[in-house]
């Protein structure tokens, strides 16, 4: 029997403790924290509460758990997120390099190949709530304009 589906599908091997998937080590090894269940991924708890909040009057947004962390996703299509303690931002691959020259602003980037059209920004970037709400309606702008799912 299979204690997760990560052993199920060969990322695993809990005999051994040892990632079988290079492409993916990289993202796991870094956020990995076993628990009696299985596995537990962190991320910031309070960070999510303040996007829940921002977004609580906007339809059609759900929520959805992935890549050891949270997503908020907008008639299906990724919005914004949490990855650790960091907000992770869906600008679109034509604003991607100007919004990288802003403080406090990286590629998003877990696999070591970095996702055009996504930033992460870290925790100094959203201490306030204006900064916050900027970068969620940055993403609206543009995954509005995506078809939905």
């Amino acid at each position: 029997m299979f204690r997760h589906d990560s052993q199920r599908l060969g990322i695993i091997d809990f005999s051994r403790k040892k990632l079988l998937s290079p492409s993916i080590e990289y993202s796991v090894q870094n956020q990995l924290a076993f628990s009696r269940s299985g596995f537990s991924m962190a991320f910031n708890e309070a960070l999510a509460e303040r996007i829940r909040h921002a977004l609580a009057r906007k339809k059609n947004i759900d929520e959805k758990k992935m890549f050891g962390g949270i997503g908020f996703l907008l008639n299906g299509n990724m919005l914004v997120g949490v990855w650790k303690d960091s907000l992770i931002v869906r600008v679109g691959p034509e604003s991607h390099e100007d919004v990288l020259l802003e403080p406090h602003v990286k590629d998003f980037d877990i696999t070591g190949r970095p996702m055009k059209g996504w930033v992460l920004v870290e925790p100094e970037g959203v201490e306030v709530e204006d900064q916050l709400k900027g970068w969620i309606e940055r993403a609206v702008k543009f995954v509005r304009k995506l078809p939905g799912k």
